[in-house]
């Protein structure tokens, strides 16, 4: 089956107007279900429901046939209702393009069309600073996995695990099931943002893995070319892409409440808020500054995609200049975010931070996760690549 460009870009905008109602539903209860702090069992099937989880796949599998910047653009949507919900969102599009770049043809065809089909939620086991905590040993014909790790977004509330693992002195990576036996979710998960993330320890005691489920071939682990190395910036654009799409919807969310509730300041000799010059000038350093940060982002979207399709023959600089591009878009969104969240009050005024209104959510949500990975490690190898040619050194974090 042939897709045209025209067929492409129908499937993105039916699955863009999908992301804006989900992002609508998931708004206007964000503030309960935050405090609430439940697994995200609901919100996952409501991803299912509108078929969004599935976006990335080949429409003749039953896809969308989405590009990953544009299932990112679904990310941050998302983002403009729930971030946690995003996060999730965001980080499951990245473990479906995994098995694409570290497993044989056939492991990523099969897992492509499952995802199609069955429309199975992926978490991940994949904290890079847990990344010797999981150990894959071999036991006859089979193997075994052994640890824990500390952190591990949607792994309770998942049908498939993303996992990476230490096989002797070398990285593999996994796809296992979460009814596997000898897995165990801790649900810890207490902290002061994404706090529906689903994002607590986890526990492997002896649990089977299968040879197919090691990516690749278990003999032969990952020499990390260039273009497997690709791995982080898909993280990364994910996180790109729910930072801005956050600083979007707590914009309007609090554009709103203002033209609704705000009242103007006693002295400013106006009737209207929305009058006021203080708070127009606000609005629209913010507006400025998020939509700039939001075509960074696009750009880095572009950049990832121009890289895959380049393949195998990738070289080290064209990786280089791709993950440098979208550390460049890590940065501004980050500060860009996370200013815009914390000003939202200055245009809204102090009865908006009731409680029962829940704005001071966005905050808290990127606060935790922008210090995922320290910022300015991010502007430090844009620096370095920039003065004096040296490409970031490959972890799972850059």
């Amino acid at each position: 089956m042939t897709v045209t460009n025209d067929q492409t870009t129908d499937h993105y905008a039916a699955a863009r107007s999908r992301a804006d109602l989900v992002a609508a539903e998931l708004r206007a209860s964000a503030a309960e279900r935050d405090r609430t702090n439940a697994d995200p069992t609901a919100e996952i099937e409501l991803l299912r429901e509108h078929d969004l989880l599935q976006v990335g796949e080949p429409v003749e599998f039953g896809g969308s046939g989405l590009d990953y910047a544009q299932s990112q653009q679904i990310t941050r949507r998302v983002a403009r209702g729930d971030t946690s919900i995003a996060h999730l969102l965001g980080y499951h599009y990245a473990q479906q393009r995994i098995p694409h770049l570290f497993g044989t043809p056939e492991q990523a065809e099969a897992l492509s069309r499952r995802n199609a089909q069955e429309k199975p939620f992926w978490g991940g086991v994949q904290n890079p600073r847990g990344a010797d905590g999981l150990v894959l040993t071999r036991v006859g014909d089979e193997y075994r996995l052994d640890g824990r790790r500390t952190f591990a977004s949607g792994a309770s509330v998942a049908d498939q695990l993303s996992v990476t693992a230490s096989y002797g002195d070398a990285l593999v990576f996994l796809t296992l099931p979460t009814d596997r036996t000898g897995f165990e979710p801790q649900g810890d998960w207490d902290n002061i943002g994404q706090r529906l993330t689903d994002s607590g320890g986890v526990v492997f005691r002896d649990a089977p893995v299968r040879p197919d489920e090691i990516l690749g071939s278990p003999d032969s682990p990952p020499t990390f070319t260039p273009y497997q190395t690709l791995v982080t910036p898909h993280w990364q654009l994910a996180f790109v892409n729910f930072y801005i799409g956050t600083a979007e919807g707590a914009l309007e969310e609090a554009l709103d409440w203002t033209r609704l509730n705000a009242t103007a300041w006693e002295t400013a000799g106006l009737e209207s808020a929305t009058d006021d010059p203080y708070i127009l000038e606000l609005v629209g350093a913010l507006k400025a500054e998020i939509s700039g940060a939001a075509l960074l982002a696009d750009r880095a979207g572009q950049a990832l995609v121009e890289a895959l399709a380049t393949g195998e023959s990738l070289t080290a600089e064209q990786r280089a200049d791709t993950a440098v591009t979208i550390a460049e878009a890590k940065f501004v969104t980050t500060k860009v975010s996370l200013e815009a969240a914390s000003r939202l009050f200055e245009i809204q005024g102090a009865r908006a931070t009731t409680t029962a209104y829940g704005f001071d959510r966005h905050w808290r949500n990127l606060r935790t996760h922008t210090v995922h990975d320290p910022v300015a490690y991010k502007a430090r190898e844009i620096g370095d690549w920039t003065l004096n040619r040296r490409a970031p050194q490959f972890t799972l974090y850059s």
